[in-house]
């Protein structure tokens, strides 16, 4: 299928050599045609860009880049959509395997949302399958309500297609927080987001994720403090949001939160989390007691502001 929207595919690298050839295989064999595939590596130390530069000479669809200094990976990330030139853009990691329709399904599905994306497969490091989907771990929604973006993200990037409209409204990105769940957000507040149930991504895990969405990793758990304060930034970044759909409920829980980090308890939070709960919680697949759990972890606890 040739296509008439040309179709970005922002791929950004970093020490990938592992596995980068593979996901190359995938992106060069779409049956969606219409493509450039815009790499941006950001300061590989080994042998990733001269994989690059390689596929490079035998796809002329590729064009590769490099940073002058490493950015990290959500900047990198916002680097490579800056230099896309499609009107549809989707976003590629180093490590995973596409199938070969992913791009033409997600370019039938588009229609008026501003976003598609679709249900994934983990793989392991060496591609074998876990028999495990995205959609065991959580709901994949489709709407344009944001309020169900404002705790939890159920949007991966490698999964996201995207009209380029929507960057518009989404850079710069947030520092701290991952790209693709406030490319979620403004997309729900511009329009609407749309799940293909089918998964379209073999999405490979291993030691050098930059997520842990199965959370196989030892890591140093963030103090219930810290949480708090990590949620009470990202809604002051979604209230700053100019085209907020649901200004007042935004700003509702923004000010609940301002409240919680100078007090013990907020009961004006704790109501607004219960009174919402089917909107906030519409992502996370867990038992009632598991929703009252989070509720009472928000509302009650240190008085932040002495810590």
């Amino acid at each position: 299928m040739i296509g008439k929207d040309l179709v970005s595919i922002a791929l950004c690298t970093y020490n990938g050599e592992k596995y980068l050839p593979a996901q190359l295989d995938t992106l060069v064999s779409q049956t969606y045609t219409n493509i450039e595939i815009v790499v941006v590596d950001d300061c590989s130390t080994d042998n990733t860009y001269n994989i690059l530069e390689e596929y490079c000479k035998k796809y002329p669809q590729i064009r590769i880049n490099k940073n002058e200094h490493n950015l990290g990976y959500v900047k990198n990330f916002e680097a490579a959509l800056k230099l896309c030139n499609g009107s549809l853009i989707a976003l590629c990691d180093q490590d995973d395997i596409w199938d070969a329709r992913k791009i033409e399904l997600q370019v039938n599905e588009i229609d008026n949302n501003v976003l598609v994306y679709h249900d994934s497969e983990f793989i392991n490091e060496n591609g074998e399958t876990m028999n495990k989907k995205m959609s065991d771990l959580m709901n994949l929604y489709s709407g344009d309500n944001p309020g169900v973006f404002l705790f939890f993200n159920c949007i991966s990037g490698h999964t996201i297609l995207m009209k380029k409209e929507l960057l518009n409204s989404a850079l710069p990105f947030k520092e701290g927080y991952f790209h693709d769940w406030w490319l979620a957000y403004v997309a729900t507040n511009i329009g609407a987001v749309k799940c293909i149930p089918q998964c379209l991504v073999k999405y490979r895990q291993h030691s050098n994720n930059d997520t842990d969405v199965l959370r196989r990793k030892q890591v140093k758990k963030q103090s219930s403090v810290n949480k708090i304060m990590r949620i009470h930034q990202w809604l002051k970044y979604c209230a700053e949001y100019p085209g907020n759909k649901y200004p007042a409920l935004v700003n509702d829980f923004y000010e609940a939160y301002t409240i919680r980090i100078n007090t013990y308890v907020s009961f004006k939070l704790s109501l607004l989390l219960f009174k919402y709960r089917s909107t906030i919680f519409a992502i996370r697949k867990k038992s009632k007691i598991n929703m009252l759990n989070y509720i009472y972890q928000q509302v009650w606890g240190a008085k932040i502001k002495e810590l």
